[in-house]
């Protein structure tokens, strides 16, 4: 029987020292995720499963896509489900990165009347932090999530203090061409696993979303998971075995976006500037066995691999002027180069 809502509740805890429970526990508690956020969202699956991919693999993700289309509501939604702490930060151009980290405020001993520095965390101190527009705020303060995002903590002054765990950063940011936009330094975009891109709803579920929000009803979420559980998955989700096939086929996507690379193809020669580092392959992996988890498989696919290629490649790949003369999207650009990438057990492209 699938965890009921309670299924955070200790008394109900599955014993995960059995992998084969461990990936049980995790595809029926992906299952009821999905069902608790449907309550609050409508439609946009693929984003929801992108964003729980990123989580149990222990990635970050930024969202891109015009204001309006429930990136915010999404990501509390999941932070309420998931029965995680969770902070927002509105990047704005005047946010400081004091603002994000904390600072050291000047206190005054009521027993002794000595004064003393005392640090005030900031809200990057949650399990689940939402930077909202982060690229309306300048890179200097884009940066200040560098260290958090990579390390998992924060240094202040003389001292370094580590971030709650489970901790994970999804931000949302508009389209580069909007007006007061600051494009993140590359640095930055490559610490997060996943962009995901949310679009438009669909006329039916842009209809359900009109008669759900105007209505006097409000769904309630229901906790599906605790952080406990998560860092416990994040485990299992590492020990997931993968085939050198696998391997080798991750290694060829990776390289074959380089147009640098010996034999690389002239298309991409052609359209791109620069293409994905090894990061890249490494979130590619870990969110494979993510996936795989996540449908109730104990192995890695190809076709893992192939579903999680566009969100880890997509902010990793500059198209140069060339693609955008001729109207050649980066979604394209990827298709293309998966379409080129030998199947076969040990097959090499590069």
């Amino acid at each position: 029987m699938p965890p009921t809502g309670a299924a955070a509740d200790e008394s109900q805890a599955l014993d995960l020292q059995s992998d084969v429970e461990a990936a049980r526990y995790l595809g029926d508690a992906y299952q009821q995720l999905q069902g608790e956020i449907s309550k609050i969202i409508v439609g946009q699956d693929r984003v929801v499963d992108e964003i729980l991919i990123a989580i149990f693999a222990r990635g970050h993700c930024v969202m891109q896509g015009v204001p309006g289309l429930a990136k915010t509501l999404l990501v509390s939604t999941l932070a309420q489900a998931m029965d995680l702490s969770f902070q927002r930060i509105q990047f704005t151009p005047d946010l400081m990165p004091s603002d994000i980290t904390g600072t050291d405020v000047l206190q005054e001993d009521p027993e002794t009347n000595r004064r003393r520095f005392e640090f005030l965390k900031g809200p990057v101190f949650a399990n689940m932090l939402l930077a909202d527009e982060i690229n309306r705020t300048p890179p200097k303060t884009q940066a200040a999530l560098l260290q958090a995002m990579q390390e998992q903590q924060v240094t202040a002054g003389s001292r370094t203090l580590d971030l709650p765990q489970p901790f994970f950063v999804l931000s949302t940011q508009n389209p580069i061409e909007q007006e007061g936009t600051y494009p993140l330094p590359e640095a930055q975009l490559d610490r997060f696993m996943f962009m995901v891109i949310v679009n438009y709803p669909g006329r039916e579920d842009e209809l359900e979303i009109l008669k759900r929000t105007t209505g006097a009803e409000r769904p309630r979420v229901k906790k599906v998971i605790n952080a406990r559980r998560i860092l416990e998955l994040q485990g299992i989700v590492r020990r997931v075995p993968v085939g050198d096939h696998v391997y080798n086929f991750v290694l060829d996507l990776v390289r074959a976006t380089r147009p640098n690379e010996p034999g690389a193809s002239d298309f991409v020669r052609h359209w791109l500037s620069w293409g994905a580092g090894p990061r890249a392959g490494q979130f590619m992996i870990m969110a494979s066995k993510a996936r795989a988890l996540m449908l109730g498989r104990l192995h890695v696919t190809i076709e893992d691999v192939e579903a999680v290629a566009p969100p880890v490649l997509r902010h990793r790949i500059i198209p140069n002027f060339n693609a955008e003369a001729e109207g050649i999207t980066v979604e394209q650009i990827i298709d293309k180069i998966i379409t080129l990438i030998p199947r076969g057990m040990g097959e090499r492209l590069l």
